[in-house]
């Protein structure tokens, strides 16, 4: 491989700059659990830091990641990128198992990480210490499926993280910039998303481990929902740019509400086969015996559609060369 140009080089040291600089806080966290565990044998309820996993395990992985992404371009060559994706998720799941076996110890006892942060999706952090029916009904119900929701977000941050650096640098190395808006267009996905998750994990949107919650938190609940399949849209937008109508717009706005339909599967199991609702009203509530109401197939389709639209625009908007 040649080396790398004098733009090559810094960019390669930005891009591995930035995503150190944005996983300080995930590293932080883990610091301080490892530090505990390591000592104690347990960590503390009580200085436990919110959301360690799975948000340590994706700085981690993809701090090594790019890190190795020079390696991966000069000898995956056309196949960099799946290469790159496939060790990035790999790095994920095995940083995810080894902090999934730390233990936390509260009040009633030690519990696993993975168990005992499940409450953390359901209610804030100071609703916890109030107990509600939802709360006793998870408790009963708990299942490790819950991690559904983990693993799915994690694994979009790692790959459409992944496919932005891996586009700007080839984009930069190729001298050609046909990508330029579908990459941008992922890139600005992919920050509203994350951005959305820190704010989940310090407020978990203003839940009260109620079913019925308020117009504040139905919103951002929603929108959170939306970002995902437009994040993960995006993505496959990104990688379809130049194909047909049909593959570069159609199949990622299908991917888009397909994947909002997974992640809502997911909050279904956390639930134990319910789902929050957003409000009162046949637009609200659940559709005879299927659990979701017309708001959430709503939500699904308007994350094909966001993406579609989006995806229309970008490529009519000026004409692009193909790489």
């Amino acid at each position: 491989m040649k080396k790398l140009s004098a733009t090559g080089t810094r960019y390669y040291f930005f891009s591995l700059g930035s995503v150190f600089l944005l996983s300080f806080y995930p590293l932080w966290m883990g610091a301080r659990v490892l530090s505990a565990y390591l000592r104690d044998g347990h960590v503390i309820a009580a200085d436990y830091p919110k959301y360690v996993i799975p948000y340590t395990p994706i700085a981690l992985a993809l701090i090594l990641t790019v890190a190795l992404l020079p390696l991966a371009v000069k000898y995956g060559k056309r196949f960099a990128l799946p290469a790159a994706s496939v060790l990035g998720a790999g790095l994920f799941f095995l940083f995810e198992i080894l902090f999934e076996r730390v233990t936390v110890f509260d009040e009633t006892g030690i519990s696993g990480v993975d168990s005992w942060q499940a409450y953390l999706c359901y209610t804030t952090p100071e609703a916890m210490q109030v107990q509600t029916t939802l709360g006793d009904m998870l408790a009963k119900r708990y299942s490790p499926v819950f991690k559904l929701h983990f693993y799915l977000i994690a694994l979009l941050i790692v790959l459409a993280v992944l496919g932005v650096v891996y586009g700007f640098g080839k984009m930069l190395r190729d001298k050609n910039y046909g990508k330029r808006k579908a990459l941008a267009l992922q890139t600005a996905a992919v920050c509203v998303f994350i951005e959305l998750c820190i704010l989940a994990c310090f407020t978990s949107f203003y839940r009260t481990g109620e079913l019925n919650i308020s117009a504040v938190s139905s919103s951002l609940m929603s929108l959170f929902f939306i970002i995902f399949g437009l994040t993960a849209g995006s993505y496959a937008g990104s990688l379809l740019y130049f194909q047909k109508p049909l593959l570069s717009r159609a199949l990622p706005a299908l991917v888009a509400s397909l994947t909002t339909f997974v992640m809502y599967i997911g909050e279904l199991v956390l639930m134990g086969g319910v789902l929050f609702r957003f409000g009162s009203g046949f637009f609200f509530a659940p559709i005879g015996a299927c659990p979701f109401a017309p708001v959430d197939f709503a939500v699904i389709l308007l994350a094909g559609a966001l993406t579609y639209l989006l995806l229309f625009w970008i490529r009519n908007t000026k004409p692009q060369k193909k790489q």
